[in-house]
Formats: C-alpha cells, structure tokens, sequence
C-alpha cells in the first residue's frame, strides 16, 4: 500500500514532493514525553503508516487508533509497559523486522532501536533522536551496578555488542536531528555524527493560567521513577524544607521510593491528561531533580504558572529561564533542593511569564520545524 498523497494536497501536509513516508518509533506501550513528541511527528504526516515494534492501542489512549500501525513479530506475546524490558535483547532483531521497504522516506523517532529499521536503498532516513540508547552508554555503569558482580563480566560482553550494534545502524542514517544540546553532543559522542536540534512539543493548549486554582502547599514531580530520574534527591530535599511531595508516575523504583519517603511523600501512579494540569497548577513548585535530554515535565510545569527548581543541565537550561521561570541548582545535590524550598518565595513568580516561556516549545512550532528538515534533508540527499 503506498501512502504517495495525490497533488494537490492541503499545504504542509503532503509528503516532500510528493514521496511517501514512514514513521517509526521504538515502541508504543504508554503515553509519555517521547509518545506524545512522536504523535506529533504523526500529524506532520496524517496519512503515513506507523511501524513500531510493539503496542498497546488502550495503553496509549487511543491515540494512535485512527492510524495505519504496522508491529514486528514481538507484538505477538502481549507485552505492555509493565514487561516490555524483559525482551530488551530481542528489540535490534524485532526493529530490523519492520518492513518500511515502500517508503522513500522514513522518519525515525529513536531513543534505543527505532534507528535501526532498516530502509531500502536509495530511500532517505532522517531519526529524530532524544538520546543514544542509554544503557549502553552514558548509564552504562549504572546498568551494571543493578546486576550482581560475577554477573557484570558477562552483561559487558553484552552491551559490548549492543554498542556495535547501536553505532552500525547510527551509520546508516542519513540525517539526524537531536532534542536539545545534550542530545546533541551525546550523538556525537556515541556516533560521531553532527545533529541539528529541535525542540520537542508540549502540548501548552493543555493548560490555562487565567483558570488557575489556588498554590498549594505541596512540591510535585512527574515522570517515570526509575533510578536514573534521582527522585531520591528531590523528596529527600522536600523532606529537609518541611514540604510535602507528590509523585506522579510508575516504575521499578516505586516500592522502595514508597518505604523510604511514604510518610512525606504521596505516590499517585498514572494520572489522566485531564488531571495532571489541575495538579500542575496547584503545586507550589515542580522539582526536576535529573540531568534531562529536554525535560517536557519542566516546560508543561511553566504553561501551567507553576515554577521549576531543577539541576542546572541538559534540557533545562534550555528550558527554564533562572530567575525569572525556576530555580537552576548548580549541582542538583539534596542540600541545594532543602535550600531552595526553604528560602525562596516561589510565590513570587509571574505565572504569565512562565506560560509565555512554555509557548516557545508550542506543538505547531514543532511540526513545521520537523516538515522543514525533512525537505531539507530531501533536496540535500
């Protein structure tokens, strides 16, 4: 089935002088940041078909149902968000399964596997990357920390191959295009590879800062909680300034965030789209406490009215504007999160100057930058 639109086509919908597209993504099992940035990346597109390895149509809301979506032969055992690590080892062999050899164009949207479908040639590959996959690289060593020590040897041979694996299909793409700064020169690093950058959507139709209820006196965070996002450090902060927290967000860190902080700390798991804003709006901060490739949990914070206290890295001193939308930590330790909740007048913020900062990253602006650099891309190859 090709998916060539017929000219004439609604103007920036159609594909790159008319050649057709495919889009890829590593798997659809839960709506979060990368998700939501890839059904983005879908309605640039509104009429390519999606591949990705497996899915979940309930798991991401729906979201996806009105599209053509293609899976590898994984898709077949049911996994969902909860499992889908286990078949880590299985997802190279699974993406190079998905059969984009139709498409003249194929965009990727990759933060492990999805850039390494493999194209026919003389098609175009363009991967919109948020990182190099991580557990192969700049978290290598925390990866081998979380396995016994007569294990490690073997798990180095493992993710050995994974780095060969990962930097073969890195030389196959022809363009990449990286989240931000730190996305950016982690590609290099691991590929050594030039990216431009553009910044991921944020849905900041969502949230209404005329509409606010009232700050309440309690810090949120929201994200996956696995050990890598350093919640420890932002509740344990929370817990010195005398702050309640709440923790929005699942993961293999959750039980033992729960013994330790439980009695401050309340977990409330999965939130709904029509929630978050609501909690967003009535925290009195939200706390970023890891070094993120972009961070879109920092800028829905702002278009909400709601300060950011963060690590002064990665994504957030792209995002956050010290001073005037948040508070950047020079080292993002416990003490300077104790500190900051304890003194500053978060109350002081312009709620209208941070949803102004947020209005940067606006759905729209992104879509046409990504349109844009797939027809650069095209007139280039």
């Amino acid at each position: 089935m090709s998916t060539t639109v017929p000219t004439p086509a609604p103007p920036g919908t159609a594909p790159p002088a008319g050649l057709s597209v495919g889009l890829v993504h590593d798997y659809l099992l839960v709506m979060r940041g990368a998700e939501r940035t890839f059904e983005a990346i879908g309605e640039a597109w509104p009429d390519a078909p999606i591949y990705t390895t497996v899915y979940s149509s309930e798991d991401t809301l729906g979201r996806f149902e009105d599209r053509d979506v293609r899976t590898s032969p994984l898709q077949r055992f049911g996994v969902r968000q909860d499992g889908f690590r286990r078949l880590a080892p299985a997802y190279p062999w699974a993406v190079g399964k998905l059969d984009v050899s139709e498409h003249d164009v194929v965009v990727s949207s990759s933060s492990a596997f999805a850039h390494g479908v493999r194209k026919r040639p003389g098609a175009l590959h363009l991967c919109y990357c948020y990182t190099p996959l991580r557990y192969a690289w700049h978290e290598r060593d925390l990866t081998r920390s979380k396995v016994p020590a007569v294990a490690r040897p073997l798990m180095d041979t493992g993710l050995d191959a994974m780095r060969r694996w990962d930097r073969r299909q890195a030389a196959e793409v022809d363009t990449y295009v990286a989240i931000s700064a730190l996305s950016r020169d982690r590609i290099f690093e691991a590929y050594g590879r030039e990216a431009e950058i553009i910044h991921p959507p944020v849905e900041t139709e969502r949230f209404d800062v005329d509409d606010a209820p009232e700050t309440e006196d309690f810090v949120l965070t929201v994200g996956e909680v696995t050990a890598h996002k350093r919640l420890d450090v932002a509740l344990e902060g929370a817990r010195r300034a005398g702050v309640p927290a709440k923790v929005v967000g699942t993961g293999p860190d959750m039980e033992r965030l729960r013994a330790e902080y439980g009695e401050t700390t309340e977990f409330l798991g999965r939130v709904d789209d029509a929630t978050l804003p609501d909690l967003y709006s009535r925290a009195k901060a939200v706390l970023v406490p890891n070094v993120e490739e972009f961070g879109i949990t920092a800028v829905e914070a702002q278009a909400s009215g709601t300060p950011v206290i963060a690590t002064a890295a990665g994504g957030a001193t792209e995002t956050v504007v010290d001073g005037e939308t948040g508070i950047l930590l020079p080292t993002g330790s416990t003490a300077e999160f104790a500190e900051a909740l304890h003194d500053a007048d978060l109350g002081a913020f312009d709620a209208h100057r941070l949803a102004d900062q947020a209005e940067r990253f606006s759905r729209p602006r992104f879509i046409r930058e990504m349109r844009e650099a797939v027809d650069r891309a095209v007139r280039a190859d």
